[in-house]
């Protein structure tokens, strides 16, 4: 039975993942960001031009049939899933504004340098926090809720639902169209905004060392994270 947080222990567990990563809870999310991250791998011109909604139903229904069939993710490849993760999600993520998001209004102080350096480590402390998860994908189904917009809307939320064993976990997604296709750039996760969480965490370490405080910090939780 998936444990029940309150929305305070939620949000907590949601500002520090790594730190968290060992809750029951904090593992049945990173298996549902997993499965919201790779279905980006697996999208291509094929799903050009469909409705969000669609388009995550698709994807999500294929990556989850591949890994299931996949060995190699299923006996703990974990560098595979990395390299698969860096090549082939984030070409379909709008990170510059996941990561300028996160940091909020302090990221027009930071330099261009300090931006890259930025993208570069929350890249790497998602990549890196969540690939473990996907060993575990067995039998989950992703359901779509009814969609809220209108046809000509240019950004989304596309709600689902993920079900398997234990209680069903809300899974929605913000999208934002990019030419024919969709990009995301939030995640929510049993009621808490992703980027939201992370803004409050570096928002306290930025008060305390600045930007470079909080690259330093980064980069440490990364020599850190564990690798399965």
């Amino acid at each position: 039975m998936t444990p029940v947080l309150r929305p305070a222990r939620r949000r907590a567990i949601v500002a520090d993942l790594p730190a968290a990563a060992a809750h029951p809870a904090m593992r049945l999310i990173r298996d549902c960001l997993l499965i919201c991250a790779l279905a980006f791998a697996a999208a291509s011109p094929a799903w050009a031009n469909v409705a969000p909604d669609e388009f995550i139903r698709q994807v999500s229904v294929d990556v989850i049939d591949s890994v299931k069939a996949d060995k190699a993710i299923q006996a703990g490849d974990v560098a595979r899933i990395v390299a698969l993760v860096d090549a082939k999600v984030m070409p379909h993520v709008n990170f510059q504004r996941m990561t300028a998001s996160a940091v909020g209004r302090n990221w027009r102080n930071a330099t261009p340098e300090q931006q890259k350096r930025l993208q570069e480590e929350f890249k790497t402390l998602l990549v890196r926090s969540y690939a473990g998860a996907l060993t575990q994908v067995k039998d989950q189904t992703v359901q779509l809720k009814p969609m809220r917009s209108q046809p000509g809307d240019n950004e989304v939320v596309v709600r689902t639902e993920v079900r398997g064993k234990g209680e069903p976990v809300q899974l929605d997604y913000r999208l934002e169209k990019s030419g024919d296709s969709w990009k995301i750039y939030d995640v929510n996760v049993l009621g808490v905004w992703l980027v939201e969480q992370y803004r409050i965490s570096f928002t306290q370490e930025i008060t305390a060392g600045g930007i470079d405080g909080l690259i330093a910090k980064l980069a440490e939780r990364n020599k850190g994270t564990p690798k399965s």
